[in-house]
């Protein structure tokens, strides 16, 4: 019987001290905050694994625009004006985008962004799901009020693709000619 109101105390003070030594951690200010911190434990695989999967359920299943080099030029033309100064462009990345928690991914040159979908339309499709949706407590907002459904999509088109061979015409662009 001892044992037993031993094991209920220790559980009682468990379920007590726990939440409490938790919430005195955070109150006072010791968990990692600042850009430069260390990521704690497990930080970026429970936060990617539970973003990626995420994104898998809700991405759009299909691809209304298609990809070509009109739609990768009108692409590269929002993406230079609405992206380019967290995200980079070809060459070139961007100091903002480096210098934030979690790094901001630079394309347009070879990037780890987890389990990328096979092919071209699930690839944009994902991209069309963070440019629409943003992420939570990262440097990404949602351009759903700021884009229109298809900016969306024509920019997504060309993230999905910003690791292969561009049409001069888009690299233009994203070099920032205006001709």
């Amino acid at each position: 019987m001892k044992r037993a109101h031993t094991a209920l105390l220790f559980l009682i003070l468990g379920i007590v001290l726990v939440p409490a030594a938790g919430w005195l951690y955070l109150h006072f200010g010791h968990p990692p905050v600042a850009v430069a911190d260390p990521m704690l434990p497990g930080e970026e695989r429970i936060a990617r694994s539970t973003l990626l999967a995420r994104v898998d359920e809700e991405r759009p299943r299909s691809n209304p625009i298609p990809i070509n080099e009109a739609t990768l030029r009108e692409g590269a033309s929002i993406y230079m004006s609405e992206c380019a100064f967290c995200h980079g462009v070809p060459a070139v990345q961007s100091e903002v985008g480096v210098n934030t928690f979690p790094k901001t991914p630079q394309f347009f040159r070879h990037h780890a962004v987890g389990n990328n979908p096979p092919d071209l339309a699930d690839r944009a499709a994902s991209y069309h799901w963070f440019i629409e949706n943003g992420v939570r407590l990262t440097a990404m907002p949602s351009f759903k009020h700021v884009l229109s459904d298809r900016e969306q999509w024509e920019v997504a088109n060309l993230l999905a693709v910003s690791e292969t061979p561009l049409p001069e015409s888009v690299k233009k662009v994203l070099a920032g000619s205006t001709d």
